[in-house]
């Protein structure tokens, strides 16, 4: 690839038609709702927030809705929930949606902190529910399970890494952090490196969901009670090149990847344009850039391709 195709992948593309501040929650389907809530609370550490017999809803001990179970006969990624400014004028906003040639749909309560809302499809077919007001969960830690601050990203294999990434820059404001070659793309909508990634793949389907937890002595502890539970890791620990996070895998029992990590690079000022400093980093200063594919996952071993793309 070409510096000037690199530097044309990163660029901004100007004023967009929202502007995403967070990712929210994830609403996945699932064959098995109770099998799923055992790992997500008794595991994971999420509380139950809300259930009925084919719904389940789950936060975290700070109160972020982050996981919707919804029964069906296959697992798959149904939606995905973004927080805008709490000011946002919802009606301004599907309009500007609409402008752009979507079909716009008005929701209410589709979730206990999520009074209103408006929905679209991404062009891979997910679902996006956006929303300007949250209202925190209140919640008790569970001390035996892993304590998530969030759920820090969601990373998605396409057919067509390009037009993805130029919806979710023009249409919801994200900035492009990072690219692995002109296949992987690492997307931010604030501060954290990435809130959303996408992958070239011939088969478009959800590629991993991921945790943040605030340190690698919570990692380190995540390991030991992963494999209490019989649940091995698939790759980690490690410290990923690209982002710099401290990162575990496993397989939960619906053989979704998840990842739990901590320390992520963050860029604090946009106007600055390059991420927080951190002692590992190779660069200096720690630019947006397309990094080469060959770049290994791993910051501190040789790390395996096979890991990257492995279908599972």
């Amino acid at each position: 690839m070409s510096s000037v195709v690199g530097l044309q992948m990163i660029s901004s593309v100007g004023q967009p038609v929202l502007q995403v501040r967070r990712l929210a929650h994830a609403t996945l389907i699932t064959p098995d709702i109770e099998r799923q809530i055992d790992y997500y609370a008794g595991i994971l550490g999420l509380t139950v927030i809300e259930r009925t017999k084919q719904r389940a809803m789950l936060a975290t001990a700070a109160g972020l809705e982050s996981i919707v179970l919804e029964a069906g006969d296959k697992m798959h990624l149904a939606r995905l929930a973004f927080q805008v400014a709490p000011d946002s004028d919802l009606g301004a906003l599907a309009a500007s949606v609409e402008a752009q040639g979507l079909k716009v749909e008005r929701r209410t309560g589709i979730t206990p902190g999520v009074a209103n809302a408006i929905a679209f499809h991404d062009p891979k077919g997910t679902l996006l529910e956006i929303f300007p007001e949250y209202k925190f969960a209140e919640i008790k830690a569970n001390q035996s399970a892993f304590c998530p601050i969030k759920l820090g990203h969601v990373a998605y294999r396409c057919h067509d890494v390009q037009s993805v990434v130029k919806f979710y820059t023009d249409m919801l404001g994200f900035r492009v952090s990072d690219w692995r070659g002109e296949q992987f793309a690492f997307l931010r909508c604030n501060v954290d490196h990435h809130t959303v990634n996408f992958v070239s793949d011939e088969q478009q389907r959800l590629h991993h969901i991921a945790f943040e937890v605030k340190d690698f002595a919570e990692i380190q502890r995540g390991c030991d009670l992963l494999a209490k539970h019989d649940l091995r890791l698939v790759w980690g620990p490690g410290r990923h090149n690209i982002g710099h996070n401290l990162a575990i895998y496993h397989m939960n029992p619906d053989r979704v990847r998840v990842e739990i990590f901590a320390e992520m690079d963050q860029m604090k000022d946009e106007t600055l344009g390059y991420f927080d400093p951190r002692p590992w980093h190779g660069d200096r200063p720690q630019r947006p850039k397309v990094w080469g594919v060959e770049t290994l996952r791993n910051y501190w071993g040789p790390g395996s391709e096979r890991d990257l793309y492995k279908d599972m």
